[in-house]
């Protein structure tokens, strides 16, 4: 297991090797988490927290049915989707299955940045049009057509950012 820092040390450490566009939340206090089980993360103090920020953990964190298909895949195979495998086609015949016949085709990628960086490029190729409507404060993701697009800017810092609790 790797070494654990107090919460200062991780907080230099951090300004000192992660990039300043990588943000944390409420920069003025920012939560260390330590470890996540279920619906809750923990910080380095015990403090439970109701995780209602990642978009990773639909079924919640540490899921042991996740982690044990996780290690049985990757004890198999971890490769990308470049590559023929039964399982790559196979998710997408299950998924494809519960889906109007119109939605037959599947795109796997690896984050909300590019799954919004795909709809976009979907979107504009099928419309002709690159008229857009976001929400104040909208947050779509880190890739630059998205952030061209949204009212969070990469490298601006205004009034309000600094008031966002969100670390700039």
């Amino acid at each position: 297991m790797a070494e654990m820092y107090d919460k200062l040390k991780t907080i230099e450490l951090r300004k000192k090797h992660v990039g300043p566009s990588c943000k944390v939340f409420f920069s003025h206090d920012p939560i260390k988490i330590v470890r996540a089980k279920g619906q809750y993360m923990y910080d380095e103090n015990g403090e439970r927290y109701l995780d209602c920020i990642n978009n990773v953990a639909h079924v919640g964190h540490s899921h042991p049915d996740v982690v044990r298909a996780g290690a049985k895949q990757m004890e198999l195979l971890n490769t990308n989707s470049r590559f023929l495998h039964d399982n790559l086609v196979q998710y997408a015949q299950r998924l494809q299955a519960t889906l109007p016949d119109k939605l037959s085709v599947c795109y796997f990628v690896n984050s909300g940045s590019e799954a919004n960086d795909l709809a976009l490029r979907l979107a504009w190729q099928y419309t002709g049009h690159k008229d857009i409507i976001t929400l104040d404060h909208a947050y779509h993701g880190h890739v630059s057509s998205l952030i061209a697009i949204s009212p969070y800017k990469f490298h601006q810092l205004g009034e309000a950012e600094q008031d966002s609790g969100v670390m700039w």
